[in-house]
């Protein structure tokens, strides 16, 4: 089972979930897309050893960045609500499963 936590990063952003990496990083930034009223706002990634993707949902700012094998999900305000993070963890879901 796959849960919702708050874990509180050094810059402020909340640290709420984390997937296994089942596919590569331009398939999860090219499924941001499939997320009615997701907008895609960034990404980079070094060709190697990871990727960070940054995207807006319902007002929030939003970043995934794979890590030891798990794509690890931020966002910027950690009081966004649980109801909205849960949205985009089963957008997410749906293809990392």
């Amino acid at each position: 089972m796959i849960y919702i936590y708050d874990m509180r990063m050094n810059d402020g952003s909340r640290h709420f979930t984390s997937l296994p990496q089942t596919v590569l990083w331009y398939e999860v930034r090219d499924h941001v897309s499939n997320l009615p009223g997701a907008v895609l706002t960034g990404f980079i990634c070094d060709d190697i050893t990871e990727a960070w993707i940054d995207f807006t949902y319902m007002d929030y700012k939003f970043s995934i960045n794979d890590q030891f094998g798990d794509y690890w999900f931020f966002v910027d305000e950690p009081s966004c609500p649980d109801e909205i993070l849960g949205k985009v963890l089963a957008h997410f879901r749906s293809l990392l499963h």
